[in-house]
C-alpha cells in the first residue's frame, strides 16, 4: 500500500510539473518558421527575379528582337504568343517578400534593406509595366495587411513617376543610412559596407534607363542632367565591376538556369540570321560567343556561323539551309549539360550570368541622351566608345578560356564604316542603337523595350508571322485577371486600348 502511494505521488508530481511547461514552445515547428529575416528574403527575391530574367530572355526576349530564331515549335517566332504570364506572376509573387522586408524594417529608413528593397521594387515594377502597360501598382501587395484583393490598375505614367521617385529616394537613404551595416543575403553585390556604393550606382543608372525610356513623352533633360553633373551625390556605373549581374555557381541548385535543360529544348532555339548577318558584316568576334559554327560547315572543313531567318513556318524552318545541320546552335556559354559538340569542352554551369543592368548599357544610353541634347557634360562619341569597349571586355571575362574563343576587339573595329562614330545625327543614333542591341544579349526583355522606343535597329517580321506583319509591342493581360480583378482590368483596357499585342502603352504612343 505504501509503495502504491509513493508511485501515485510521483505520477501526480510529474503531471503538475508538466502543466507548468510552455506549450507554445512544444507546439512550435522550428522547421516551418512564420517569420523570415530580411537577408533570407532578399536573397530569394534576387535569385528568383534574376532567373526569371534569364528564362524570359530565352523564351521570348531573344526571339522578338531577333538574337535567336526557332527551327521547330515556332509560335513565338511567328508572334502567336497568347498569354505570357511569367513577368506578371514573378513580379507580384516576389513583391510579397519585398513587402515582408519593408514590414520588418518598419520606419527605419536608415536600414540598408529599405533602400535596396526600393531599388528592386522599382526594377520589378518597371519590368511589369513595360511588358503590359497599366498595371496594379499603388495598391499592389496590400491584400495581407489591408484586405485589398482587387487593386486598381495605375496609369503607366504614374507608375514611372513612382519608380523614379523611389530610385531617387533609395540613393539618398543608402548614402546617409550607415554604410557599415552588413547586407547579408546580398547575392548581387556581395553585401557588407562596400556593397552600398554599388547599390547606389545601380539606383542612379536605372534612373537614366527609365528617364530615357520616357523621353518620348516628357522632357527629362533636367532630371538627367542633375544626375550626370553631380556624380558625387548621384554615382552611376563606372566600369564592368559595377554591373548588376547574378554570378552562378558550379554546383546545383545555383547553376545557370538553362544548364539542366533537355538538349531538344535547347536545340529548337538557334542563332537568328539577323544577328549573324549583322555581326559578320562587322567582323565582330562576339558572334563566336553567341553561336557555334554549323555542323555542316565544320564537317566540310570551312566552319561558319550561319543563322536562320525569324518567323518561318515549321516546315520551312526545319528545311532551311538543308536542315538543322546547316543552322548554328547557340553559343557554348549559354548551353546545357548535354549540349556540347564533339571535341568541345563541356559547358560550364557557372559561365553565363543573369543580367539586370550593365555598364555598357548605361554608356550607350548616355551617348543617345547626349546626341539628343538631353545632357551636355561629355561627348556622345566618348560614351559610345566606352560602351563598345566595355561589352567586348565583359565577354572576354565571361567566356571560359577552355572554350578557345578569342573575343578581343579586332584592330580597326572602331574605325570601320559600320561602327565609327560619324555621319549625320540619324546615322549616329543608328550606330548607338545597333551596339546597344548587341550588348543587350540575354538581358531579359530590355532589348525589346528599347527597340519599341527607337525602332532601331530594324526588326522585320518573318514571312509566316501571324500578327499582320507587325512586331508585338506588349503582352496581353493574364486571362485570370478577368475573374480575379475584372472591374479594374476592364477600366485599364478602356483607358489604354484593346488588350492585344499591338496596343501601344503610354510610353511609346
Amino acid at each position: 500500500m505504501r509503495l502504491f502511494n509513493i508511485i501515485t505521488f510521483v505520477l501526480i508530481a510529474g503531471l503538475l510539473s508538466a502543466c507548468t511547461r510552455d506549450f507554445s514552445e512544444t507546439n512550435t515547428d522550428e522547421n516551418n518558421p512564420t517569420n523570415v529575416t530580411p537577408d533570407l528574403l532578399l536573397s530569394g527575391v534576387i535569385r528568383n527575379m534574376m532567373n526569371r530574367q534569364v528564362n524570359t530572355a530565352w523564351g521570348i526576349g531573344n526571339i522578338v528582337v531577333q538574337h535567336h530564331a526557332k527551327i521547330q515549335f515556332v509560335n513565338e517566332d511567328r508572334y502567336l504568343w497568347g498569354e505570357q504570364n511569367s513577368v506578371w506572376d514573378d513580379v507580384y509573387d516576389n513583391y510579397r517578400n519585398l513587402q515582408n522586408i519593408f514590414a520588418a524594417v518598419g520606419t527605419d529608413e536608415t536600414n540598408p534593406y529599405y533602400g535596396v528593397s526600393l531599388i528592386l521594387k522599382s526594377w520589378m515594377f518597371a519590368q511589369a509595366t513595360d511588358a503590359y502597360g497599366d498595371i496594379p501598382y499603388s495598391e499592389a501587395g496590400k491584400a495581407k495587411l489591408e484586405g485589398l484583393y482587387q487593386p486598381v490598375y495605375d496609369k503607366q505614367e504614374d507608375i514611372y513617376t513612382g519608380i523614379l521617385a523611389d530610385l531617387e529616394k533609395a540613393n539618398k537613404v543608402l548614402a546617409t543610412g550607415g554604410s557599415t551595416i552588413n547586407l547579408d543575403g546580398d547575392i548581387l553585390y556581395g553585401g557588407g559596407a562596400s556593397s552600398i556604393i554599388h547599390w547606389r550606382k545601380l539606383a542612379n543608372s536605372l534612373r537614366i534607363r527609365y528617364l530615357l525610356r520616357m523621353s518620348k513623352r516628357k522632357d527629362v533633360s533636367a532630371a538627367m542632367e542633375a544626375i550626370v553633373s553631380d556624380r558625387i551625390n548621384n554615382p552611376v556605373f563606372e566600369n564592368n565591376s559595377d554591373n548588376a549581374e547574378l554570378k552562378y555557381q558550379s554546383a546545383a541548385p545555383n547553376q545557370w538556369p538553362l544548364y539542366g535543360s533537355r538538349v531538344g529544348s535547347i536545340d529548337e532555339f538557334r542563332v537568328s540570321k539577323t544577328l549573324s548577318d549583322r555581326l559578320t558584316a562587322l567582323g565582330d568576334p562576339r558572334l563566336k560567343v553567341f553561336g557555334r559554327p554549323t555542323q555542316k560547315s565544320v564537317a566540310a572543313g570551312t566552319p561558319v556561323i550561319a543563322g536562320i531567318p525569324n518567323g518561318l513556318s515549321d516546315v520551312d524552318a526545319l528545311a532551311y539551309n538543308g536542315g538543322v545541320q546547316g543552322v548554328s546552335r547557340i553559343g557554348y556559354t549559354f548551353a546545357c549539360l548535354v549540349c556540347n559538340d564533339q571535341g568541345q569542352a563541356a559547358p560550364d554551369p557557372a559561365a553565363a550570368r543573369g543580367l539586370l543592368m550593365t555598364y555598357s548599357e548605361l554608356e550607350f544610353s548616355l551617348a543617345e541622351a547626349t546626341e539628343m541634347g538631353l545632357i551636355t557634360n561629355e561627348t556622345a562619341e566618348t560614351y559610345y566608345t566606352n560602351g563598345v569597349v566595355a561589352n567586348f571586355d565583359y565577354w572576354k571575362a565571361v567566356v571560359p578560356s577552355v572554350y578557345g574563343i578569342d573575343v578581343s576587339m579586332p584592330a580597326g573595329y572602331l574605325t570601320q564604316a559600320g561602327v565609327v562614330y560619324s555621319g549625320d545625327k540619324s546615322e549616329r543614333l543608328a550606330k548607338i542603337a545597333l551596339q546597344k542591341w548587341i550588348a543587350y544579349y540575354f538581358n531579359g526583355l530590355e532589348a525589346w523595350f528599347d527597340w519599341r522606343r527607337t525602332g532601331m535597329p530594324e526588326i522585320v517580321p518573318g514571312p509566316s508571322n501571324l500578327n499582320d506583319g507587325r512586331v508585338p509591342v506588349r503582352f496581353i493581360y493574364p486571362l485570370k485577371e478577368q475573374s480575379l480583378n475584372g472591374v479594374n482590368r476592364t477600366a485599364a483596357v478602356e483607358r489604354q486600348g484593346a488588350d492585344n499585342l499591338n496596343t501601344k502603352p503610354w510610353l511609346i504612343k
